[in-house]
């Protein structure tokens, strides 16, 4: 028989959810998002969500088995790989990047031989976020100009993460699918993650939606991309940021770079706000100094999905989402305070004054 605390407990706990998964549903309909996964996950206890549609104009709900695009979230999929590589002694973090692989779109570019995967996991090694649209045909043979001096500011760049996975590629000889595969989907048990599109997601994958609601279907990645292709759930994702969270899979030393400063994220041709102050950037992931203690951060647009996760690793508290919709990351303010409590999270206004 339960004790009368641990049934007032759960008695707490259901009612908190229902408040919240109320709030969550006005909130997805005040925005205009079709459809969400979201995790919020406390001492080790997990709540999960999955409301609204896969597509609009369908009956087709949003399970916890629907297939999201992770957008930039898979970035630190890339990150944690790279790292995992590190203490494997393949990779090096400080070697220029040329000393392994001359990737032919950087050939010429003067102070290109000066890139590492420390500059690049930071952003800062110079790049562009992307050349040209990385969609068009001609992307992949394109010149790669820099736009900065490498480790000089801090410039977002998915371009440099294609960089890192060129060079993790040419490294050990394995596509980034399989190196992800080998390196964190299998060994976190993420069944339904892949960077490249699996006709078994085809029965359950959401339709991303423009910001008035129409459907702009779902792209097949063929081709992994680090920088916008990881394709999974939010229950997969969970299991990884949980894992990040808690260095597993890392040698102690090396977990430490996703929690330590790597650079101030001082922002190439941008002057200084007051947000500034409250963040920087690890070997992967973004840094936030919060009214709730400091945060590991990261989000995710590919236009017409946007996904976001915040967590509080001295609260053992964490959240995760993902939309199919470019309205998604309008949504982040309210689901922290939401799921969180109230607080100053910094990171919506410093994207907000990103763009």
């Amino acid at each position: 028989m339960k004790s009368p605390l641990i049934l007032l407990y759960l008695l707490f706990s259901t009612f908190a959810a229902t408040a919240q998964q109320a709030g969550l549903t006005a909130l997805l309909k005040k925005e205009n998002v079709p459809g969400i996964q979201l995790i919020h996950t406390k001492n080790g206890h997990t709540t999960t969500y999955s409301l609204g549609l896969r597509q609009n104009g369908t009956t087709q709900p949003v399970t916890g088995q629907t297939i999201f695009q992770a957008a930039s979230l898979g970035k630190v999929v890339l990150a944690y790989t790279a790292l995992r590589l590190v203490d494997q002694g393949i990779l090096r973090l400080d070697t220029p990047l040329f000393t392994y692989f001359n990737y032919p779109r950087l050939r010429g570019q003067a102070r290109a031989d000066k890139i590492t995967a420390r500059m690049v996991l930071g952003h800062t090694a110079g790049l562009p976020n992307w050349a040209q649209n990385p969609f068009a045909a001609t992307w992949a043979t394109s010149p790669l100009p820099l736009s900065y001096t490498p480790d000089s500011c801090w410039n977002y760049s998915g371009e440099g993460y294609v960089l890192l996975q060129k060079t993790l590629e040419h490294l050990t000889g394995k596509s980034v699918e399989v190196l992800a595969q080998e390196q964190v989907f299998g060994p976190l048990h993420m069944a339904r993650s892949s960077f490249v599109w699996q006709k078994r997601f085809a029965a359950n994958a959401a339709a991303g939606h423009d910001a008035m609601g129409r459907s702009t279907g779902s792209k097949q990645f063929v081709e992994a991309n680090a920088g916008f292709s990881l394709l999974t759930t939010a229950a997969d994702y969970n299991r990884f940021l949980q894992a990040l969270l808690a260095g597993r899979g890392l040698q102690p030393a090396t977990a430490r770079l996703l929690s330590t400063a790597a650079n101030p994220a001082n922002r190439c041709r941008t002057p200084s706000t007051a947000t500034d102050a409250c963040i920087d950037w690890a070997c992967g992931v973004g840094l936030a100094a919060t009214s709730r203690g400091p945060a590991l951060w990261h989000w995710g647009n590919n236009d017409d999905f946007q996904g976001f996760f915040l967590a509080l690793p001295e609260r053992r508290e964490s959240l995760l989402f993902f939309t199919n919709s470019a309205n998604g990351l309008t949504l982040t303010d309210e689901l922290l305070r939401l799921f969180l409590g109230p607080g100053d999270y910094c990171t919506t206004q410093w994207l907000a004054e990103a763009k």
